[in-house]
C-alpha cells in the first residue's frame, strides 16, 4: 500500500527550524497499530493523520474534505498516540492550503480535544484552541533534580509547568530525562519571562517518547492564559527556545486560544506499507 506522506517545518519561516511534523493524509482511518509503526518509523516528535469526514480522498487539487472542508484528526508520537497537538495540526493544515485545495483557507479538523479550526491569514496559520488553565500545585518529590534546577512556582494541567524567574535560567536547564520520565506525567513545561518577547518556554516530554520538543502549539494552551492573567494582557508573542526554536503569535480569548505561526514546506513523498 502506498500513502502520500509531508514533512513541514511548524512555527517557523525557514527550513530547519521550528518543529517538523510528519502528515498522512488517508482516506479512511489505518489499523491503530500500523498507525503508530509509521509514526515510530518518521522518528519525528508528531505524525499526524487526518481523514475527510464525509468520503472523498484527499487527493492534491480536490476539494476532499467533509462539509466545509472538515476531517478528523489523530496524532501519533514515535512511542504513542496523544490528546492534542499544535505543531502537528498546523503542518496539516499547510499541507491542505499548500497541496490539497490551495483554494481553500479555513478548515476544521476534529479531534479527541474537539473541533479545531485552522484559518489562513496572510503568510501565518492561526489555530483555534482550547483553553487549559493551570492551577497552583506542590511540585513532585524530586523536581528540582530531576530539571536541575528549582523553579519559583509549579502549576498543573495536563502537564506540569515549572516557573522560572527568567530566560536564562529556561535556556540552560539540562534536565535529567530519566528523572523526568519517572515523574510520571504526560510532560513537564517550563517557562519564564522572554527578553525579547513576552514568555519563553522549553517542553519535555520523555514519558511518550519526546525527550525535548522542538516547538509545543499545545503547550500554549495552557501558557497563553497563565502569561495573559500575569502579564495583564490578551496578546501575546512567545518563543519555544529549545536547539531549534521557534515562534508563536498567540491570543487569549477566554475558553479558547489563538495560536499562530508560520509553516515552511521540508518534503514531498509516498511511504510503502503493508495492507
Amino acid at each position: 500500500m502506498r500513502l502520500p506522506l509531508y514533512q513541514v517545518d511548524a512555527f517557523t519561516s525557514a527550513v530547519f527550524a521550528g518543529n517538523p511534523a510528519a502528515v498522512c493524509p488517508l482516506e479512511r482511518w489505518l489499523d491503530e497499530r500500523l498507525m503508530q509503526s509509521i509514526a515510530a518509523e518518521n522518528n519525528l516528535s508528531e505524525t499526524a493523520f487526518f481523514v475527510p469526514r464525509a468520503g472523498g480522498a484527499p487527493a492534491r487539487g480536490s476539494h476532499a474534505g467533509g462539509p466545509g472542508g472538515d476531517y478528523d484528526i489523530r496524532w501519533f508520537t514515535p512511542a504513542a498516540e496523544v490528546d492534542l497537538c499544535g505543531h502537528a495540526t498546523l503542518a496539516s493544515a499547510f499541507v491542505i492550503f499548500h497541496w490539497l485545495d490551495p483554494a481553500r483557507t479555513r478548515v476544521t479538523f476534529h479531534s479527541k480535544s474537539g473541533p479545531l479550526v485552522v484559518e489562513r491569514r496572510g503568510d501565518l496559520l492561526a489555530l483555534e484552541f482550547p483553553s487549559r488553565p493551570a492551577g497552583e500545585c506542590e511540585p513532585p518529590a524530586g523536581f528540582a533534580e530531576a530539571l536541575g534546577a528549582a523553579p519559583l512556582a509549579t502549576l498543573l494541567s495536563r502537564d506540569l509547568l515549572a516557573v522560572f524567574a527568567s530566560e536564562a535560567q529556561v535556556r540552560a536547564l539540562q534536565p535529567d530525562f530519566a528523572r523526568v520520565k519517572a515523574l510520571g506525567f504526560h510532560a513537564v513545561c517550563v517557562t519564564a519571562p522572554g527578553d525579547e518577547c513576552d514568555f519563553v518556554s522549553r517542553f519535555f516530554a520523555p514519558l511518550v517518547g519526546v525527550p525535548e520538543d522542538p516547538v509545543t502549539g499545545s503547550a500554549h494552551c495552557m501558557l497563553v492564559p497563565y502569561w495573559s492573567r500575569r502579564l495583564g494582557k490578551t496578546t501575546l508573542r512567545a518563543r519555544q527556545v529549545s536547539a531549534r526554536g521557534g515562534e508563536l503569535f498567540c491570543e487569549d480569548r477566554g475558553e479558547r486560544v489563538i495560536i499562530a505561526g508560520h509553516a515552511t514546506p521540508y518534503l514531498e513523498g509516498t511511504i510503502e506499507v503493508p495492507e
